[in-house]
């Protein structure tokens, strides 16, 4: 190969490797009824239906309250595409496309008022509070 085909061919992984592409992580959490708080990790990231930003795929601590009904408060995942597991990420990141990783949480409150018309059911609700 000559050396001028040489350069080019350097020259273009180059540029190939400066417009690699990016991903954009995001998870949107929407709730029946909407307009609950949201945290993440204890940090209010809105009122649902809201969306956040996110750096790491893994478990987040997530909490949701609106007068009126229970409040939530579980643990949830953020699950990686395909694409952002080792080495195909390598190659993702090179190809200058920009990717969107979006996870969706729905979470479903309960009125206060019917927790509070039954005493059973109250009963049984702290008792899964008291074991976790």
């Amino acid at each position: 190969m000559n050396k001028g085909l040489q350069q080019l061919s350097v020259a273009s992984l180059g540029v190939i490797f400066t417009l690699s592409g990016c991903v954009e992580r995001r998870v949107e959490v929407t709730s029946d009824p909407s307009g609950a708080r949201v945290w993440l990790n204890d940090e209010l990231i809105g009122v649902t239906p809201c969306e956040a930003g996110f750096t790491y795929y893994g478990k987040y601590d997530v909490r949701l309250a609106l007068d009126g009904y229970e409040p939530i408060h579980e643990g949830r995942e953020m699950k990686a595409p395909i694409y952002e597991y080792p080495i195909v990420d390598l190659a993702a990141t090179a190809v200058p496309i920009d990717f969107e990783s979006v996870n969706r949480w729905h979470f479903v409150l309960t009125a206060t008022e019917e927790i509070a018309g039954d005493r059973d059911a109250l009963i049984d609700r702290a008792a899964e509070m008291r074991d976790r």
